[in-house]
């Protein structure tokens, strides 16, 4: 089974207190790979939200706690912004991919690996979600 074929449980919806978007439910094996030590040994069970919103401070929020970007392995200085985090796709990589016509065989190979549950979504991409719409998405806005 694909890690990208089971969506993860809704949990209460909660809002981002610095940019008041939307936040989307995380687990928390998502948080204890994605919190840099020694701060991702004080998760404990609670309901926690990832801020998708790219210009936010906020990583994750709970009704008690907030966690902010610089505290996650994907938000380090100088890392670019990703669009497939299990194979170390950026999106400057698939947005020159488009544009030379190298994008198919690069969404091939993440379909491919994603159907061979050889993905690690949950515990590399910060959202704990499959990346798959986040190629569509790219390539409607490329079209």
């Amino acid at each position: 089974m694909s890690c990208c074929s089971e969506p993860i449980a809704q949990k209460g919806r909660l809002t981002c207190p610095a940019c008041g978007q939307r936040c989307l439910p995380v687990s928390r094996q998502t948080m204890l790979h994605q919190i840099q030590a020694p701060k991702n040994q004080q998760i404990h069970a609670a309901d926690y939200a990832f801020c998708a919103n790219r210009t936010c401070s906020t990583g994750y929020v709970s009704l008690h706690k907030v966690i902010p970007k610089s505290e996650l392995r994907a938000f380090q200085p100088g890392q670019p912004a990703m669009l497939c985090h299990c194979f170390d796709i950026s999106e400057a990589t698939y947005r020159t991919a488009l544009g030379d016509g190298t994008a198919a065989a690069i969404k091939a190979f993440v379909i491919q690996q994603t159907k061979g549950s050889l993905c690690a979504c949950e515990s590399r991409n910060p959202s704990g979600r499959c990346c798959l719409g986040s190629f569509q998405k790219m390539e409607k806005a490329h079209d």
